[in-house]
């Protein structure tokens, strides 16, 4: 069993910032296993938290342990616990759901209206060990690369974000090249998209955008990015937006490229309440319209094996930039960048490299 405290980055008040700080181990309960950390990833959501924005604001009350995309060892579970074992090596479903209300008890579980998240309604995975309900672990084969293992669950959002419509044989354009907006444009190659056009502001990840399958990969500082996709359509648009940034004038380029009748996924959070003009939008184009949170439980987790298992999608040209713990601060800057993909800190250190 693990010492009594463990290292950990916290949020530790209502401002700017994070600190490393040693904080008790977990409790867990009878259901519950206790999983020690091997490596966690940086989400678009930490930098939120980090940054203290209004989304953050209204939704975290600190101190709370950051972070919800890890991978690790289950080192103790509870009495009742026959999910996992000892030994096991897992990644993990962030939201913890109640499995109680109307949406658990229709299917729609990703939506549970008691959700708490790791890292934002409860302690995080940026910490040595982590406590979680033993249903929401998701067992890996042993020999799985941890950095591929820790960023399930964020590949998840894109799966769900490209699986909520039929991609095949269709013009897509996904705004926004973070690592989640990567990962969507493999799945949607994977899907058997016709053409992917891929916007950003970073020449780093537009090159990773190619490199991941992007048809057309289009900065927004150089490009008319509407006028462009309306001519290489020939005046149609594209036939699904999947919107993956958050940013106001992405979803405005983005529903502004989409053709009439067209479709649109939107994942990305915004900080803050944005202006936006649903007439000619949405309603005059008559776009269907999604929102997308989360991933599907279970759905999206045995589709995201079936691609990672048959070599549909390689996630390994996506992890750019790897520290330890100890290096959050540099890994945090390294994310808000733009010039990265995933960043991926390793907890006991030896597979850190200091960010190369």
């Amino acid at each position: 069993m693990p010492s009594k405290t463990m290292k950990a980055v916290v949020k530790p008040e209502q401002a700017p910032g994070m600190t490393l700080r040693e904080v008790p181990v977990p409790s867990f309960g009878p259901r519950d296993a206790l999983i020690k950390v091997r490596a966690t990833s940086i989400c678009g959501t930490d930098l939120h938290i980090y940054k203290w924005d209004e989304w953050a604001r209204k939704r975290i009350n600190p101190p709370i342990v950051v972070g919800h995309e890890f991978c690790g060892h289950v080192v103790a579970i509870g009495r009742d616990v026959t999910q996992v074992r000892e030994g096991d090596f897992v990644s993990a479903e962030s939201h913890i759901v109640c499995g109680d209300c109307a949406q658990c008890r229709t299917g729609n579980g990703h939506i549970c209206q008691n959700t708490k998240i790791i890292g934002v309604d409860r302690d995080g995975c940026w910490a040595e060990y982590i406590a979680m309900p033993a249903h929401n672990l998701w067992v890996n084969a042993p020999d799985m690369p941890a950095e591929i293992a820790c960023m399930l669950e964020n590949f998840g959002n894109a799966v769900h974000t490209a699986f909520s419509t039929d991609l095949t044989a269709r013009k897509v354009l996904i705004t926004g090249c973070g690592p989640v907006g990567l990962m969507t444009v493999a799945v949607a190659k994977a899907a058997g998209a016709r053409s992917i056009y891929a916007t950003d502001i970073s020449p780093y990840r537009l090159n990773l955008a190619s490199r991941m399958g992007a048809t057309h990969a289009l900065n927004v500082g150089e490009v008319k990015v509407v006028d462009f996709i309306r001519e290489d359509t020939d005046g149609e648009g594209v036939d699904v937006l999947l919107e993956m940034s958050g940013a106001s004038s992405a979803i405005d380029q983005g529903f502004s490229a989409l053709r009439d009748g067209g479709e649109a996924s939107l994942l990305g959070v915004a900080p803050g309440v944005i202006g936006f003009d649903i007439n000619s939008h949405i309603i005059f184009k008559g776009a269907t319209v999604r929102g997308i949170f989360g991933r599907k439980l279970w759905d999206t987790w045995y589709r995201m094996r079936g691609l990672l298992n048959s070599g549909a999608v390689d996630l390994s040209p996506l992890v750019t930039h790897r520290f330890t713990l100890d290096q959050w601060k540099d890994a945090v800057q390294v994310m808000n960048s733009g010039a990265s993909g995933k960043v991926v800190m390793f907890v006991d250190g030896e597979e850190g490299n200091e960010g190369k």
